[in-house]
């Protein structure tokens, strides 16, 4: 292992996703931006994968005190209401900034002047925007033609291993890539957008890149991290083929019209939300069907059926021309027979803490998108994910830009930081474990203990089970290997907390489901507001009705 020459600019941005690429651009107009990227700029993150839409309060017949009050009531109130308020009140206008650099999103039929909005789970009205279903696609590319046409220079296919610090400051990153080859980026501010981490469940709709490597290098530098129990399960994830398991099945299919049915042939939304019905929040939405399941209510392949064929061809092949072709490949003519789909590991809601502009707890650092906590409390609302990443990518990057800038001369010197990540990467060389096999040990505990339904006895032995992990180390066969080495253990640390803080959570709320507690509390007045990770110790705040009505 070799350390590289040392790069400096004025501002860092770790993750070419949706929120990443949306924060470089805004920092380019301050000073020096560099882009760095797991895999291939635009590719890796899991904006490119999100079909359905994005929520903003484009019609006069809408308001965003609605769109305020849908979201706080869907994330189980445990939202911080001035995040939310940030992303109902400019969400609009970073939709318009995507519009004026060429993307193309459906508009309505009645008029081409105005854009289409379709119905999504948990809102009072359709609000959510589209291109098809293929949102995430259509401004992945807008975004990085953007980033091409602007003085930002990527780097690609490097991981990210240890923030740098001076002091309590963070001020870089150490690199690795494909090499094994350690690089130095020094920065006056670093945004961390580096996505989710759902890898650590078995059956995830995330890009395999979605190891939370960005999550733990934050909490290793001393960052504060929030409700990390947090975890959506998506509702309808792929079942079979094997091989296309969690794969996502965008909510845009329920809200054209599909219908959800048991193996009886019943709608059995009728009982679990006879109001919503398919459109109820995904936490209501995965719980009932995870419970058709366990009732022996589900398919041969441990399913449900979603079925769209009663719609017109003609709106299935106009507005789910990727759901049509997909599972046309797989044998399936959706315009004629359902799907079959199940549960899938798919956000984080939690993450770390950040201000309404975009500091973590630590000086130096910025944070948008899944990264960051507070914005979706306890469930997300569909459609709510692709605005925040313009929301808060957009005020993160403009927040690093204005930071002071610091003579090269007197920036940190790393030599001390590089020897001792060197010599953690040594270690691997000697390690005992597969990285593959240290992932499935995982993802197998955290599918078992950590799913939708929890107990206290199962979220113990988890811990005791990835704690007794660490006496296993990831073995590199080659310095080519060494980054996956890294993420495995990343992988096993996100794991950790997501299950420290089930355990700290004595309740149910939104998508942390404890069957083992009972309550006679609604989220509204629940008695707790965020866990809190820092170090080794979680805590949960204490909070009083009035303190939650402020």
């Amino acid at each position: 292992m070799k350390a590289e020459s040392i790069l400096d600019c004025h501002v860092l941005v770790i993750g070419s996703g949706g929120a990443g690429t949306r924060a470089a651009i805004e920092t380019a107009g301050y000073g020096s931006t560099i882009l760095l990227s797991k895999t291939l700029t635009g590719k890796g993150g899991c904006t490119t994968m999100a079909e359905g839409g994005y929520n903003a309060v484009m019609n006069s017949q809408d308001c965003t005190e609605d769109h305020f009050t849908d979201t706080m009531r869907g994330g189980a109130f445990l939202n911080n209401p001035n995040l939310v308020r940030v992303l109902v009140d400019e969400a609009p206008e970073r939709f318009k900034d995507l519009i004026s650099w060429g993307a193309v999103f459906d508009t309505a039929e009645t008029s081409e002047c105005l854009v289409a909005q379709r119905p999504f789970g948990g809102q009072c009205f359709s609000r959510t925007c589209y291109a098809g279903d293929r949102t995430g696609h259509e401004m992945m590319a807008t975004l990085v033609e953007k980033v091409r046409a602007l003085d930002i220079l990527q780097i690609q296919d490097r991981t990210a291993i240890n923030l740098l610090l001076d002091g309590d400051r963070v001020c870089g990153i150490i690199t690795l890539d494909r090499e094994g080859n350690l690089g130095v980026i020094r920065a006056d501010a670093v945004v961390l957008a580096s996505g989710g981490g759902t890898q650590v469940f078995d059956i995830s709709t995330n890009c395999a890149a979605a190891t939370g490597d960005g999550h733990v290098m934050a909490w290793r530098a001393g960052a504060e991290l929030i409700d990390m129990e947090m975890v959506q399960f998506h509702p309808t994830g792929a079942i079979t083929p094997k091989d296309t398991r969690g794969r996502l099945i965008t909510e845009a299919v329920r809200g054209e019209g599909g219908v959800l049915k048991n193996t009886s042939g019943e709608r059995f939304m009728d009982r679990y939300d006879p109001v919503r019905k398919e459109l109820s929040t995904r936490d209501v939405v995965a719980r009932s069907i995870q419970t058709e399941i366990l009732n022996g209510n589900g398919t041969e392949n441990g399913g449900v059926h979603l079925d769209v064929s009663h719609l017109p061809d003609e709106v299935i092949e106009k507005r789910l021309p990727i759901m049509l072709e997909q599972f046309l490949i797989y044998g399936v003519d959706i315009r004629k027979e359902p799907m079959e789909v199940a549960p899938t590991a798919h956000h984080i809601m939690g993450g770390l803490a950040i201000s309404s502009q975009g500091a973590t707890t630590l000086p130096g650092l910025f944070a948008c998108g899944e990264i960051t906590g507070g914005v979706h409390g306890a469930n997300r609302l569909g459609g709510n994910s692709l605005a925040d990443t313009q929301v808060f990518g957009k005020r993160a990057g403009e927040s690093a830009g204005k930071t002071q800038e610091i003579p090269v001369k007197n920036r940190l010197d790393p030599k001390d930081q590089v020897k001792k990540t060197q010599k953690r990467l040594a270690a691997y060389l000697a390690g005992d474990t597969s990285p593959s096999e240290y992932k499935q040990l995982i993802k197998d505990v955290m599918w078992e203990k950590c799913g939708v339904f929890r107990n206290g006895a199962d979220l113990r032995e988890a811990l005791t089970l990835l704690t007794d992990l660490q006496q296993c180390r990831p073995h590199a066969l080659t310095l080519a290997n060494l980054a996956e080495c890294c993420s495995a253990e990343n992988m096993r640390r996100l794991a950790w907390m997501m299950v420290l803080s089930a355990l700290t959570r004595p309740e149910s709320r939104g998508a942390h489901v404890r069957t083992d507690i009972s309550q006679d509390w609604t989220a509204e007045s629940s008695p707790y507001g965020h866990t809190h990770i820092l170090g080794e110790e979680c805590r949960i705040e204490a909070v009083t009705n009035a303190e939650k009505r402020s």
